[in-house]
């Protein structure tokens, strides 16, 4: 599992910059931010400073002083699902809505400027699983990957894979890599020959409560250790932990319900 990021260059300043189509931020919304501040700080000892205010009161994550992730607060009248959301690197957000809608994907929010951190739209594919696009300025994305308490991947749990690969790799130009297997519906998204997000087809397995999503996994030095923090903390394990062919890997929710997995790679 790895990101493709600083592939196509740096900015003005010397900073990495995402290839376009790459996962280059994650971000929550809740409805009680203090809480989950909390909740993630503990877990991954995530510290946070104020961000943009476009959305409404939103905070970013920092580990070791590098950006990590987002969270934002829900307005008190909006009764949306609190969902991790990975966001997808873009040269040209507007063009890219554009792209998506004539795709048969739905853009709900924007596109629209986030201060000056940059450009951003909040879409679903034609499934309904919901994602972002990030067009960089003042901000690039997350700033600090592979060590605990990191965005490792992001997989896309959908009904099945085929036809919705189609849609995301005509919009950010991704490559497929098919699982050959009779047992499993999976393929993987490549940029630059680089494997940078799943897409695994589970028919009616997905939650009842939930339909296609995507779930991020987090970077943990020990998984299970981070289960047991995850329970302590007011968490909940939907899956415990088991290996597989990355590392072992367990799925949980945090007090909200919003899921994520842990990951604890094999290096």
């Amino acid at each position: 599992m790895t990101e493709a990021r600083g592939s196509a260059g740096r900015d003005d300043e010397g900073r990495d910059r995402y290839t376009p189509g790459a996962p280059c931020w994650v971000s929550l919304m809740v409805h009680g931010l203090a809480a989950t501040q909390e909740f993630y700080g503990a877990l991954f000892g995530w510290e946070f400073r104020p961000g943009p205010r476009h959305l409404g009161p939103y905070v970013r994550a920092l580990l070791d002083g590098r950006d990590v992730a987002g969270m934002g607060r829900l307005p008190p009248d909006r009764h949306l699902p609190v969902a991790w959301t990975p966001y997808m690197a873009s040269d040209h957000v507007d063009q890219t809505a554009e792209a998506i809608r004539l795709c048969g994907g739905t853009v709900g929010v924007g596109p629209l400027d986030a201060e000056d951190a940059g450009r951003l739209a909040i879409c679903s594919d034609p499934s309904g699983a919901v994602f972002g696009v990030w067009q960089a300025a003042a901000h690039q994305g997350i700033g600090a990957a592979g060590q605990p308490g990191t965005p490792a991947w992001h997989e896309l749990l959908t009904f099945e894979s085929e036809s919705v690969a189609k849609f995301y790799g005509t919009v950010f130009g991704y490559e497929e890599e098919p699982v050959v297997s009779a047992d499993i519906d999976y393929l993987t998204l490549h940029l630059d020959g680089r494997p940078v997000a799943g897409l695994h087809g589970v028919g009616t397995s997905l939650p009842r409560d939930q339909g296609p999503h995507w779930l991020t996994y987090f970077e943990v030095a020990d998984a299970d250790e981070a289960l047991h923090h995850v329970a302590g903390l007011g968490g909940h394990v939907l899956k415990p932990a088991r290996e597989s062919a990355d590392g072992r890997v367990a799925t949980v929710a945090d007090p909200e319900g919003a899921r994520f997995a842990l990951i604890e790679s094999r290096r």
